[in-house]
């Protein structure tokens, strides 16, 4: 079986360098940054350097020729402030994340005039991340991907913005064309769990941390089920999908029920099993 060809942005950033040797194992790599290397300096072989924000879409075309996906993982820090403040809202941060949401609109586009199959994008649990308050105060149980995507701050707004944006592509409504679409809200793909720092009593922290972890193995699974799965089509005949992307937890309080579903999604990890010794000393009472 010929080996798939898939461009991959944002190919220095922490996402896609967490699963990146076992993307460049199974398909054909095309990366592309602004950058060559990651953000602690290490060079990354092979990089396309190039703006993807640049509306003038001949400048980087040929980079997506004859692919058949793309992973889409680039995105645009505010300037002065740290790309973890996810809950900012100071107009810098609006802009930035308005920038963003050109930037995936050039990626569709460029993706569906060049007769690319599909695009899985990194997106957040933070587009829906509203209904985070109803969970830690007891009026909410669990956030499914089919509930409207409500958020309270500019960066959730731009992943929100990034899914419903990859449905219209999706329709067939532009060009003519179905551009296959896959939005990953991607929880918390950090190997400690977010437990570092926790002490005896931080439960509800303990319960986020726990829910929201996705391993690298489950998320390289996730990615290359999404990239792979022969059918994505909803119940209307839209191949669009929006999966969380969380490890299996018995502490989730996102759903990914249809990731099972759809794209045969089985993990791997379960934090409260990887975790046990630190859940027992966070759990004890004071």
């Amino acid at each position: 079986m010929a080996r798939k060809k898939v461009v991959v942005t944002g190919a220095c950033g922490y996402v896609a360098q967490r699963m990146w040797d076992e993307l460049n194992e199974r398909y054909d790599i095309v990366a592309l940054d602004v950058h060559t290397a990651t953000g602690d300096g290490a060079e990354v072989p092979g990089v396309q350097v190039c703006d993807l924000t640049d509306p003038d879409r001949d400048r980087y075309r040929e980079h997506f020729a004859g692919a058949d996906a793309v992973v889409h993982c680039a995105f645009v820090n505010a300037e002065g402030l740290d790309a973890t403040t996810f809950m900012d809202t100071s107009e810098p941060k609006f802009r930035a994340e308005y920038t963003n949401v050109g930037m995936a609109y050039n990626v569709y586009q460029t993706a569906l005039e060049e007769n690319i199959r599909r695009v899985v994008v990194a997106s957040s649990n933070h587009a829906a991340d509203f209904y985070e308050r109803l969970i830690w105060a007891d009026k909410w149980d669990c956030v499914t991907p089919d509930m409207l995507p409500l958020s309270d701050n500019y960066y959730g707004w731009a992943k929100a913005a990034y899914e419903l944006l990859g449905f219209v592509f999706a329709s067939g409504q532009v060009g003519g064309c179905k551009l296959e679409n896959v939005q990953l809200r991607i929880g918390g793909p950090r190997d400690n769990a977010d437990l570092d720092g926790l002490g005896p009593g931080d439960v509800q922290k303990m319960h986020r941390g726990l829910g929201a972890y996705l391993s690298r193995r489950d998320q390289v699974q996730l990615f290359v089920k999404s990239i792979e799965a022969p059918d994505i089509a909803d119940a209307n005949g839209i191949p669009f999908q929006v999966f969380y992307g969380v490890s299996g937890n018995t502490h989730n309080f996102w759903s990914i029920v249809n990731a099972r579903k759809v794209i045969g999604y089985a993990p791997e990890d379960n934090s409260q099993v990887n975790f046990a010794e630190r859940i027992a000393e966070i759990a004890r009472p004071r």
